[in-house]
């Protein structure tokens, strides 16, 4: 009983970290959004809630039971706080946007947040370094299964490429175009820029920014996903997280990817999060390495300014989603993406989970 008393409890202050905090900055982004400042921090320490909860539920439930890293926990929280705090001070009157000599204006908050992540997440890899095998171990961060995590990786990359010709095919196919947009997208990759930043710069970034990715894999990956396969099955409980994970993504849906079609984005942002969910929850179970999920992470964000040609993560931001992209947008991830959950892993896993209660 103490034990279930005790998961319940981390489970609460997992669900008040990673929920109640970012539909509390919701509010302030909506307050921002109407105020026309920009949102970007809010993204940056939205992504690091679900790692806090976890954390902080493993500080006050842990009493000393499990030694655990806690140089890099408490430098990834206190990032979190950093971040939030730039996050309420760039919808204050406090802090002014910076000009740039060209007459644009930039965020002050957002170029002080990638100065604390960046920091940050070089603090955290040393604190990690020096923490000891056992307690990487304890808090589930140790880095092991390299060659299935690689492959993993790599596979991602192939279906993300293929599924990004197969969206610019049938756009040109729908339009009537024919494949003009598709010869027109191939013609991104004649700029050396969009090669030396996938062969340079995101590698170096994965590195120096690795926290907010980090962030969400910890919760979500990590600590959510086992206790809703265990609740709902193996499967069924992957569904469910990639559901729960896209609702919440509502406030940077409403106010900063998009500001006009904010239903069809939350839409769109459930049906991606749930089919690149089951191929994470792939990955994940297939590696048990959480740094496999992160790397993929950091490629499905970081990878939207090659593909698009844009090399500027402002591609993100004010989007319009129309509904007769999502039914394109099901199909394409369904093929892609959803196929994974009749692996082998889910299955051995399954069979796995039905021994373990029937000897309980």
């Amino acid at each position: 009983m103490e034990e279930n008393q005790k998961e319940k409890k981390k489970l609460i202050i997992y669900i008040a970290v990673a929920y109640g905090i970012t539909y509390l900055m919701g509010l302030l982004m909506w307050y921002g959004y109407t105020k026309g400042y920009d949102l970007v921090v809010f993204g940056y320490a939205q992504m690091m809630y679900p790692a806090a909860g976890v954390m902080l539920a493993f500080f006050v439930t842990n009493k000393g039971e499990k030694k655990l890293p806690v140089g890099f926990f408490v430098t990834t929280l206190i990032c979190t706080i950093a971040c939030l705090v730039l996050a309420i001070m760039s919808v204050s009157h406090l802090v002014k946007d910076f000009e740039l000599y060209n007459g644009m204006t930039v965020s002050l908050c957002g170029i002080v947040s990638q100065y604390c992540l960046i920091i940050g997440s070089i603090a955290a890899w040393i604190c990690l370094a020096v923490a000891g095998k056992a307690k990487r171990i304890n808090a589930g961060l140790s880095w092991h299964n390299g060659k299935y995590t690689i492959l993993v990786v790599v596979l991602f990359f192939v279906i993300y490429f293929v599924r990004t010709i197969a969206s610019v095919i049938v756009s040109g196919l729908m339009e009537g175009v024919g494949l003009q947009y598709f010869q027109e997208w191939l013609q991104i990759f004649e700029d050396p820029d969009v090669w030396r930043m996938c062969v340079i710069t995101l590698p170096i970034n994965c590195f120096l920014v690795f926290l907010p990715f980090f962030g969400e894999e910890y919760g979500w990956r990590y600590y959510l996903q086992p206790l809703l396969q265990k609740k709902f099955g193996m499967k069924a409980g992957v569904i469910v997280l990639g559901i729960v994970w896209g609702l919440w993504h509502a406030p940077m849906d409403f106010f900063f990817y998009t500001t006009t079609t904010g239903v069809q984005m939350l839409i769109s942002q459930i049906i991606t999060c749930v089919s690149l969910g089951i191929f994470f929850a792939y990955a994940y179970m297939k590696t048990q390495n959480i740094w496999s999920v992160v790397c993929l992470h950091f490629l499905n964000n970081n990878l939207v300014p090659v593909i698009t040609g844009t090399l500027s993560a402002d591609v993100i931001e004010n989007q319009v989603v129309a509904w007769s992209d999502i039914p394109i947008l099901l199909v394409l991830n369904g093929l892609c993406f959803g196929f994974f959950l009749l692996s082998d892993v889910f299955k051995k896993k399954e069979d796995d989970q039905i021994q373990n209660e029937m000897a309980a």
